[in-house]
């Protein structure tokens, strides 16, 4: 042996457009790895510099100029270890996803992202050209070859690298959560580990922007595919990782603590508390205020609130209708009293008499439909948008993938509000999630989770009376949606032609609504907002 190399992996959260701020992280982070761990080289995630992803602040001058400024600040800082760092550089009129080397006070190496994605959420041909040549730097003697997060998706990158000397590889990303996603990682990263037989560093982002949340599960596996090392999701934490350097061949980690994944349920939950976290503090709300039901959707939608923000900063309305059930509102305030949640309750019975007896001209007797359930949504939502304005906290709306999918809300009344957190979960898998955090601690009533769905906008009614049941609907979404399915390979599947006819012609009749649904975590492998861009006006009909 000659000895060893430690790589720190900076698995941390950085705002979007904070440029000085995420600067001052990568600086303290740098100095915590040198004098508290020990580190030759830290390694940071994919445009740590400015948060992923920027969009169109790429495209403003001055914001160039601000990385510009903030990597020579950088340089002039970090000194005694090398410090590998993601950020956009700009060359002439052209701009690269870049990965610098910082050493000695100056960028030492510099890697240009070869493949730039252009699918699912991604958009960087919009902004970024390709990278050709491979990179490979010294670090304490070992040949490393850098990579840029979709560059190892592909065997070239990585192939080059080796080609070029690489003994070990650095991954630096900024990859998205979805479910299963951690797994998919691994097994595409073992796929390169077999064909170049080199060790891989991948470090990951972590944390929530606007709609994405980063999970991080960065790792580390060596040139057998064995996993040495695997970071916690979901949590921010500088990971150190030592290599033994033979005098041929590759570089071996040592084990470290490979933490084991979560249940899908505890997977699914975390990263949306953490997605509304980071939104709701990252944007500078004091609070949070929302609407209680009694309902489903709204009992797991405030169990998120409070274990993102704690109970002191959300505020529960219930807010009674002549349809709502005694049930509810006693459900609705034994969670508030299980949470420690500060309630209130507004009857919305003026309001809506005030509005029948102003329509009656114009309804002219005609007889009770969903005009008049709407207006009692708008009724409701008229009043969390009056406390956000008085009180500056922002409105959380409660509705689900199901919902939004088929247009079962209301524009201007359950839909108004600032986040979603629920936005992408489909129905039954929110009841999945409500006996997940109930098993942590008993604060949805059990009635809540056992009753069946109601809107309660009208006598009797339930969720089945305008919609197939959710253990239908959800897997004829699922295809349809997040598979690309057409109807005629869904009733194939084994789904009724009618139901499928019916499902799929309501899902494209409602894009007009979802356009207008505000922001929420996604959670599956597409989700409704960037993810899936259909026309609002289209005569596009599929046969069933």
């Amino acid at each position: 042996m000659s000895g060893r190399l430690r790589i720190v992996i900076a698995q941390l959260d950085f705002m979007v457009g904070d440029i000085a701020g995420n600067a001052e992280r990568i600086a303290a982070a740098a100095e915590e790895a040198r004098d508290r761990l020990g580190a030759d080289c830290i390694v940071f995630p994919e445009l740590a510099l400015t948060g992923y992803p920027p969009e169109d602040l790429l495209l403003r001058p001055a914001f160039a100029t601000q990385v510009l400024d903030a990597l020579q600040g950088l340089c002039r800082r970090i000194a005694g270890i090398d410090a590998l760092v993601g950020l956009p550089f700009r060359e002439g009129r052209l701009m690269y996803n870049s990965a610098c080397l910082l050493r000695d006070g100056r960028v030492a190496a510099r890697y240009d992202k070869h493949l730039l994605p252009n699918y699912s959420v991604f958009d960087e041909k919009r902004y970024f050209c390709a990278g050709h040549a491979p990179l490979v730097v010294d670090l304490k003697g070992v040949a490393v070859g850098v990579t840029i997060c979709e560059d190892v998706w592909h065997p070239e990158p990585v192939a080059a690298a080796a080609a070029a000397g690489a003994r070990l590889v650095i991954n630096i990303n900024a990859s998205p959560y979805h479910v299963h996603k951690g797994r998919e990682r691994e097994e595409v990263v073992a796929q390169r580990v077999a064909e170049c037989g080199l060790p891989v560093v991948y470090a990951n982002l972590v944390g929530g922007q606007d709609e994405l949340v980063f999970d991080g599960e960065s790792f580390v596996m060596d040139a057998d595919g064995r996993l040495a090392l695997r970071a916690p999701s979901l949590e921010e934490g500088l990971i150190p990782v030592d290599f033994e350097i033979p005098s041929a061949g590759p570089p071996r980690p040592l084990p470290g603590t490979v933490t084991p994944p979560a249940c899908q349920e505890a997977e699914v939950y975390g990263a949306i508390v953490l997605g509304v976290r980071d939104y709701i503090e990252k944007n500078r709300f004091p609070g949070v205020v929302m609407g209680l039901s009694g309902g489903i959707d709204s009992a797991l939608t405030l169990a998120i609130a409070v274990d993102a923000i704690g109970a002191e900063r959300v505020e529960a309305v219930m807010m009674p209708s002549r349809f709502t059930a005694d049930m509810s509102v006693e459900d609705a305030r034994a969670q508030c009293r299980a949470l420690g949640v500060e309630h209130h309750q507004i009857s919305i019975e003026p309001p809506f008499q005030s509005f029948l007896s102003c329509l009656e001209p114009e309804f002219g007797g005609a007889p009770f439909d969903t005009t008049e359930e709407n207006i009692q949504a708008r009724c409701r939502g008229i009043i969390l948008m009056a406390i956000s304005n008085k009180k500056g906290y922002m409105v959380l709306t409660t509705g689900n993938k199901s919902e939004l999918a088929v247009g079962y809300a209301t524009l201007y009344g359950d839909m108004a509000g600032g986040f979603a957190p629920i936005k992408d979960v489909p129905k039954t898998l929110v009841y999945r999630l409500a006996r997940y955090r109930n098993r942590r601690q008993a604060v949805i009533p059990e009635r809540v989770l056992e009753r069946p769905p109601s809107a309660e906008l009208a006598p009797g009614q339930k969720d089945v009376d305008a919609l197939p049941p959710y253990e239908i609907l959800d897997p004829i979404l699922e295809l349809y949606i997040e598979q690309d399915r057409s109807p005629a390979e869904i009733v194939a599947a084994g789904f009724e032609r009618e139901t499928v006819r019916r499902v799929v012609d309501m899902v494209n009749r409602n894009e007009y609504k979802r356009r207008q649904a505000p922001p929420g975590v996604r959670i599956t492998r597409r989700a409704f907002g960037r993810d899936r861009r259909y026309p609002i006006t289209s005569g596009f009909r599929e046969p069933v």
